[in-house]
């Protein structure tokens, strides 16, 4: 349902991006339309990915450790995807900006399983149709210092905080073993496991106009420790090219290469999550 808004909110901030760029489409004319990317006030990108993503899981139950499950040899790719990327970033001064990223991907799949699978108390059974939901979603917020500055490019340290929402859920037949080994062959059963995780994350991001029209980015992050109940690490290499066909808008390509790794105990999650994605991203950039 979520993706399904998301879907409907796209034009409308696609439009709300052009109401707003016809205002003020006199700026960087002089200096060419990519200038505006590394000149505006704010600047910010939507756009949807053609990537490969890994998921593997392991939820343990209340007296076992089960298997780590690797979802895409298990459940496959996906049948029904939702892949969205939206960044901000808001200039307060030339040389302190705020960041603000949002990512989305989801899938479904179902598929007859081969053999059985451990998830939580419950065991999955082999030959029945087994249903797997995996959601990963980000929300970023980071503060940037442009610590080298020139008309043409600049370098900044950037210092944030990752909220990373995984949500990974297995439905279909299924069987339970409770604490006296009484087995329940329960038709259909659902177990979900959400592992939110708020992760500090430091790294560089910088922007180069090099040619009137094209504006390339790169930005690269990282964290690993053990925070609380969490022992994480995070990696993210992203590189950018935007041809700025108007001072205001433009239409970019990239690569993006991200991994997240966690280790948790905790009530409602015991066991281990690894999410990492790479491919390409189309976006329109709009900069004002």
């Amino acid at each position: 349902m979520k993706s399904r808004t998301i879907t409907k909110l796209t034009p409308l901030l696609i439009c709300g991006l052009i109401a707003t760029g016809f205002a003020s489409s006199a700026r960087a004319q002089a200096a060419g339309p990519a200038q505006n990317l590394l000149d505006s006030k704010f600047s910010g990108s939507i756009g949807g990915f053609v990537m490969q993503s890994d998921v593997s899981a392991q939820l343990n139950g209340q007296s076992s450790t089960n298997p780590e499950i690797n979802f895409n040899d298990t459940f496959g790719t996906g049948s029904s995807a939702t892949r969205i990327r939206a960044d901000a970033l808001w200039r307060i001064t030339p040389t302190q900006h705020l960041r603000f990223m949002w990512f989305d991907n989801s899938n479904e799949n179902s598929r007859v399983l081969a053999n059985p699978v451990k998830w939580g108390d419950y065991t999955f059974n082999a030959g029945s149709n087994v249903t797997a939901k995996s959601k990963f979603a980000i929300t970023e917020l980071a503060y940037e210092y442009a610590f080298m500055r020139r008309p043409s490019y600049e370098l900044a340290g950037t210092l944030g905080v990752h909220y990373t929402d995984i949500s990974l859920e297995l439905s279909g037949a299924a069987s339970i073993t409770d604490a006296n080994g009484v087995v329940t062959v329960l038709p259909v059963a659902s177990k979900a496991g959400s592992l939110p995780m708020p992760l500090p994350v430091i790294g560089l991001r910088g922007g180069w106009v090099v040619a009137p029209n094209w504006y390339v980015d790169a930005q690269g992050q990282f964290f690993k420790a053990k925070v609380g109940d969490y022992d994480a690490s995070v990696t993210e290499f992203r590189l950018g090219a935007t041809y700025m066909f108007t001072p205001n808008y433009g239409l970019g390509l990239g690569y993006n290469n991200f991994r997240t790794n966690v280790d948790v105990t905790k009530s409602d999650y015991s066991g281990t999550a690894k999410f990492g994605y790479s491919g390409l991203q189309l976006y329109l950039t709009g900069a004002f």
